[in-house]
């Protein structure tokens, strides 16, 4: 189903791009960055995209000279700047070839070659080099400055030159790059030649996702996707002063109300920076030292950053040459804290000293038009947008790491953020080059995402892909970044996967789950994935009939039903017992994944968003005020049917299967031992409950094929699971959730007794009176 909106007002998507605004108080240092800084290809009026294989909201609003206009680094702004971003000359040549004599093609940077809004479209290997020209002039306004040529990211290995001098040289496809290129400038017009070689999953470096692909859609493909190579991210000239202010390490201390802040510079040796915090032209806090070491800013009784209250202080750095100011950058900060704690004895992540329960999503980043790069900031938006039109208060960007701008945003929304380092290939054992590249990776983005306050857990590893030295890794990001947490592998319990056993969760993948994942002594308890329920909009598949998920839902009505079951299941049953977060997969659909709550293309919203904010908020609402784990009685003991209208009928077993029936002091002695149930402590679970027969000890109740029958202990892993219960609270009861499937619940329909599933597909998990049949009353036992 679409988004339905009323006669005469915009749909959801221009709505959003009306509203878009930068923010004059954020981003108060930021100018409009300078046209005219260079001629174009001579073809460029020629220059058309392709047609994309799903074209989103945004497709066609992407200018075809100016591509992504805006201030790309939120956290370091300078008022002068100009954007490099349009059309460049392009050229494919093999991968040890030098530079051509000639540059057939033209391409929309910053979108990769594999996409469709870059007018390349093809597919990229191992044995390509891509090439890329354009030419430029720096203002007048800028003599006596130095001029650096930024690059937001490139993937894999990019060599820049400036008028035939090469400049520099990065490898990495994930962390941002400058140059400072003056001493190649001519006064006039220069030539910039970029050249990038991708290897994608062939190499060793970080891909994520990536897979060399066709890149028109294709059966095929599960949860790995088209590749994305080349420059992906804005590309922009800025000019600084020769001693300037490279970046700022923010960090919040709420015990002392205070701004950590190291200002790190370039050539700024002796000299000093004065940092400032103010929120609506107001200063509340400054403070001078030394470049490099650590400045602490006042912020009396500051204004906390949550979720419910995104709020931002601006802030300004200045670097200092005695008493005069030699550089200048805008910047923001919020105040907040992260960190583990017991919670009611059970360890749990805490958001300024205070537990709630984080509900997000699994974020791929991908687009069906740009592939890596959205189309437009508005539509970079709009995925965290949707997270809270949805009501996630978090979402966990994986194996990808977006541009800045993406942070700002989820920094400005609202958003707590799990940010995957990407993966190397699956089933390799990383050589030592690789590691060395991959870690020097690893600590250039965590070097530049760290002052974002919306980012508040690194994830090392995921499900074992490339693992290695997963312990030594996770205490080193602890120590790198010890303002965060740390999750040393998503996953732990799928795929082969290795657990450091440190860090500060343990973190479980279930599909569909939502599982058991319990907290331990020294780690909170996460469920890194679950859900993948699938449905399939017709006419919005990136590869029609392709697509697949963990679990096909044949309505929206049946979609709806089983989501809200498991965030239902969550909050009743898993939130209690020491779960802290849960992160379902996954907002959006990605090429042939079609288990998104949003289409590839955005353009349908497949949820009932009204209905999953309000199971996301009773969720989030219910973590604020724990209660106690629902505790039964030891012993003999009845459980009667609570359903309105059939409140005389208890739990009893008839030739070995369970049925409900009428009980009262007339009925024959056999009914009462029938209906008669011993409670035991859970032969899987000792938290939980396991319920033997009054009349046939050693026997107990157990679900097999979703039947609930009475058998015998069999000795199994499986039958003691399969035996045992976990009790959640219940109205006028209590519903008894499977351990081995939470979430699914003892159920009585049509006197039968069955595991049912809240959302399923079966006749016993039939929605009508869902959860007064599920909840039992524990009464006096009929036969003591």
């Amino acid at each position: 189903m679409t988004r339905a909106h009323a006669p005469g007002r915009r749909p959801w998507w221009r709505e959003l791009s009306r509203r878009f605004t930068i923010g004059t108080g954020l981003l108060a240092l930021v100018a409009t960055a300078l046209a005219g800084v260079g001629a174009t290809p001579a073809d460029a009026a020629s220059w058309s995209p392709k047609p994309a294989p799903m074209t989103t909201p945004w497709t066609a609003q992407v200018p075809v000279d100016n591509p992504l206009p805006e201030y790309p680094r939120p956290q370091l702004t300078r008022p002068d700047w100009a954007n490099l971003n349009g059309i460049w000359d392009f050229a494919v040549t093999g991968r040890v070839a030098g530079r051509p004599a000639t540059f057939p093609d033209s391409i929309r940077v910053p979108f990769v070659a594999e996409s469709a809004l870059s007018g390349i479209q093809r597919k990229i290997t191992e044995n390509d080099k891509l090439w890329y020209k354009r030419s430029f002039t720096v203002p007048a306004g800028w003599n006596g400055r130095r001029v650096q040529l930024n690059f937001g990211a490139s993937d894999w290995q990019t060599t820049v030159w400036v008028n035939d001098t090469q400049v520099g040289a990065h490898k990495g496809g994930y962390d941002s790059f400058s140059y400072d290129i003056t001493p190649q400038l001519n006064g006039g017009t220069n030539t910039v030649v970029v050249s990038v070689h991708d290897p994608t999953q062939t190499g060793g470096q970080a891909v994520g996702k990536q897979r060399i692909n066709d890149v028109t859609p294709h059966s095929g493909g599960g949860i790995f996707y088209t590749a994305a190579s080349g420059i992906w991210q804005s590309v922009w000239l800025e000019p600084v002063a020769t001693a300037h202010i490279a970046r700022l390490d923010m960090t919040p201390n709420l015990t002392d109300s205070t701004l950590r802040v190291k200002v790190q510079g370039a050539a700024a040796g002796g000299r000093s920076a004065r940092v400032t915090v103010s929120t609506g032209g107001n200063v509340v806090g400054t403070a001078t030292g030394a470049v490099g070491s650590e400045i602490s800013v006042p912020v009396p009784n500051p204004h906390l950053w949550d979720p419910d209250d995104p709020f931002l202080y601006d802030v300004r750095a200045d670097l200092l040459d005695g008493s005069a100011t030699v550089d200048s950058v805008g910047s923001y900060t919020g105040m907040r804290s992260i960190a583990v704690a017991k919670i009611g004895n059970i360890l749990r992540p805490v958001l300024n000293g205070a537990f709630v329960f984080q509900s997000g999503t699994l974020d791929q980043g991908y687009w069906p038009d740009g592939i890596y790069t959205a189309p437009t900031d508005a539509a970079l938006k709009s995925d965290l947008q949707a997270h809270k039109d949805l009501g996630f208060n978090m979402v966990r960007k994986h194996i990808k790491v977006e541009p800045q701008r993406w942070f700002y945003w989820a920094d400005k929304l609202g958003l707590l953020v799990w940010q995957d380092m990407p993966a190397m290939d699956t089933g390799k054992s990383p050589d030592s080059a690789a590691r060395t590249q991959w870690e020097a990776e690893y600590h250039a983005v965590i070097d530049q995402h760290r002052s974002s306050p919306s980012l508040v857990m690194w994830v090392d590893e995921n499900e074992g892909w490339g693992q290695y030295d997963q312990a030594r890794i996770a205490d080193e990001v602890k120590a790198y970044d010890p303002s965060r947490l740390v999750d040393n592998m998503s996953g732990v319990n799928c795929c082969g996967s290795v657990d450091g056993g440190n860090g500060d969760v343990v973190d479980n993948h279930n599909y569909v789950g939502p599982g058991n994942t319990a907290p331990t002594a020294t780690r909170a308890a996460v469920l890194g994935e679950f859900g993948g329920l699938g449905y399939k909009v017709q006419g919005h598949e990136w590869y029609p009939g392709g697509g697949f998920s963990y679990e096909d839902q044949a309505s929206t009505a049946a979609l709806n039903n089983r989501f809200v079951g498991l965030l239902d299941g969550i909050r009743v049953g898993q939130m209690p017992a020491g779960l802290s977060a849960s992160v379902y997969t996954e907002i959006t659909d990605v090429e042939n994944e079609a288990n998104g709550l949003l289409t590839y293309d955005r353009q349908v919203v497949k949820v009932d968003a009204a209905r999953v904010k309000a199971a996301n908020q009773a969720l989030i609402n219910a973590s604020r005020t724990t209660t106690p784990p629902v505790t039964l009685p030891t012993g003999y003991r009845s459980l009667r049917v609570t359903t309105p209208g059939y409140t005389d009928k208890y739990l009893r077993h008839y030739d070995g299967l369970a049925f409900t029936a009428v009980v009262n002091g007339g009925s024959d002695p056999l009914l009462r031992n029938d209906a008669t149930w011993k409670i035991v402590a859970g032969l899987a679970n000792s938290n939980c409950y396991s319920f033997e027969s009054r009349n046939y000890p050693g026997e107990f109740v157990r679900h097999r094929d979703f039947r609930v029958r009475r058998e015998a202990d069999d000795g199994s892993a499986l039958f003691r699971a399969d035996a045992t219960w976990c009790a959640v609270a219940g109205t006028g009861g209590v519903r008894l959730t499977s351990a081995n499937l939470p979430g699914s619940y003892l159920r009585h329909i049509d006197s039968e007794v069955w595991l049912a599933t809240p959302g399923g597909g079966h006749t016993w998990d039939n929605p009508a009176t869902f959860t007064e049949d599920t909840t039992w009353a524990v009464e006096a036992p009929w036969a003591p």
